[in-house]
């Protein structure tokens, strides 16, 4: 390696640290112009390409690092699986590079608990607990990684589990090894939640708010409290400032489906409203897509104070960014009507949604808000993206700012936001879904009341439920837990929304 090289990968390094990451590409790829020979750049680059939205540039990137003979090719393989499933939504692909993986290191702990997650996303139980069993036949480790990928594995297969009463031995060996010594790391908080799920499925409320309230106590531990009421009040303010108004609209390109966005709080029923939809044949399924949040964090930023400088061309060129990049991941979309962009948090985003697509349909998914308060508490969500999430008063919060902000939009853009409430659906099934089809001008189709039986990939974490058919025992889930929920209640009446 020349000097000048070590130079430029050195440059890339302080670059990266610094959080400049589009200037540390550059680098890298001058580096590799001038020495391609270079695995460990490659794989840096294909790093910094993922971190910055450049999936298939990224994905090229670990394959460059592969070919010419990288360390660690496990850990490679395992990259390419997750831009694969995660960002690209080629799971097929995803599993061969995990197989990939496994056959250049078959104890390769990481790699059995990530094909586990994609067996569950697809529905298949078993295959997904014998990956889960390796990991925990794996031996006892000092090693804190090891010990971390056995207590997620541990936590995976109690959520799967069938536990026989309050004294099953998996359940006591989860109580164990959350009380261990590991420290407050992801892995015990989903261990924690895991227990509360089991503790509430055999009807033991109290235990399994403990639970909860401890995985919470844990993130909030590792991570800082990331939720300020008064910055988020502010937000909200900003982009009602930011979109008084609803606006000319203009011209975009019609190719392909149109997007169809599904949006509100999380744990609202998204994703069954979306594998609903999915199995009509006018619909594909996108899921969690993040181009647009995207977009406001990076390219916009600082946003909303940016879409004061926001004019048509560049409105336009991000509606074609965003078109031909959904034509690439999904291409067999091409002759259906919609494809959904299922991004619960991209209600702040509505005002840019109409500005990019005027003519877009969203669709909103209301639930009770105490379920709803107490669903967000109960399953670990990031912080980083949902930072108010760990504390009940945060959430009820939290879910005022969303409703006030929610009525501002339908009061720009009430025609083409219909209000999809999860509990009327789930007990009258047939009027609400007439209702939606009809504000989609989709022709009826028996399928959609039976979504749970497709057998295709669902990537949030209701990926079990929605393979169930439908039912109402999610309805009034809070009422067990009234006694825990004061602070829940009390901040959303102090937002003027009822509860319970």
């Amino acid at each position: 390696m020349t000097e000048p090289t070590k130079d430029l990968l050195a440059q890339a390094a302080a670059l990266h640290r610094q959080g400049r990451r589009a200037e540390a590409i550059a680098l890298l790829r001058q580096a590799l112009a001038a020495d391609p020979g270079l695995a460990d750049a490659w794989y840096e680059l294909g790093y910094l390409l993922r971190a910055e939205g450049h999936h298939e540039e990224a994905l090229q990137a670990y394959g460059e690092a592969l070919a010419r003979g990288g360390r660690h090719p496990e850990q490679v393989h395992l990259n390419r699986a997750a831009l694969l499933s995660d960002q690209l939504r080629r799971d097929d692909e995803a599993e061969r590079e995990l197989r990939a993986a496994l056959a250049v290191a078959p104890g390769y702990l990481p790699a059995h608990l990530n094909l586990g997650n994609l067996y569950e996303e697809r529905g298949d139980r078993d295959q997904a607990l014998a990956c889960y069993e390796q990991v925990l036949a794996s031996p006892a480790s000092a090693d804190k990684a090891v010990e971390e990928l056995r207590l997620e594995a541990l936590a995976r297969k109690v959520n799967l589990a069938t536990p026989a009463g309050l004294d099953d031995p998996l359940l006591a060996r989860a109580a164990d090894a959350a009380a261990g010594t590991i420290g407050n790391t992801n892995a015990r908080a989903n261990l924690l939640f895991a227990l509360g799920h089991a503790y509430e499925r055999l009807g033991a409320h109290d235990l399994a708010f403990d639970a909860f309230a401890r995985g919470n106590r844990s993130l909030l531990r590792q991570h800082g409290r990331k939720y300020d009421r008064t910055r988020q009040s502010a937000h909200i303010d900003a982009l009602i400032a930011a979109f008084p108004s609803a606006g000319a609209g203009l011209a975009t390109g019609t190719e392909g489906p149109a997007p169809l966005f599904v949006l509100g709080m999380f744990r609202s029923g998204s994703t069954l409203v979306e594998q609903v939809l999915a199995a009509h044949p006018q619909v594909t399924p996108g899921g969690e897509l993040d181009f647009l949040p995207r977009l406001a964090a990076q390219r916009l930023a600082p946003f909303p104070a940016s879409v004061a400088g926001l004019d048509d061309a560049r409105c336009r060129a991000f509606a074609e960014e965003y078109r031909a990049e959904l034509a690439r991941k999904f291409p067999q979309a091409a002759d259906g009507r919609y494809l959904t962009d299922k991004r619960p948090d991209n209600f702040q985003l509505v005002g840019l949604i109409k500005r990019l697509f005027p003519d877009a349909k969203i669709i909103h998914t209301l639930r009770d808000p105490m379920d709803t308060g107490l669903s967000v508490f109960t399953q670990h969500l990031n912080l980083r993206v949902a930072g108010y999430s760990a504390d009940l008063g945060d959430i009820g919060h939290y879910y005022g700012q969303y409703r006030r902000l929610m009525a501002h939009w339908k009061s720009l853009h009430g025609d083409d936001i219909l209000d999809f409430d999860y509990d009327a659906f789930v007990r009258e099934p047939r009027p609400a879904l007439e209702k939606l089809l009809a504000f989609l001008g989709l022709d009826w189709d028996d399928a959609c009341l039976q979504f749970h039986t497709q057998a295709n990939t669902v990537k949030t974490a209701s990926y079990w439920q929605v393979r169930q058919p439908l039912n109402t025992k999610a309805s009034g889930r809070w009422k067990p837990f009234a006694a825990h929920l004061a602070p829940l209640r009390a901040a959303l009446g102090e937002a003027g929304i009822p509860a319970g």
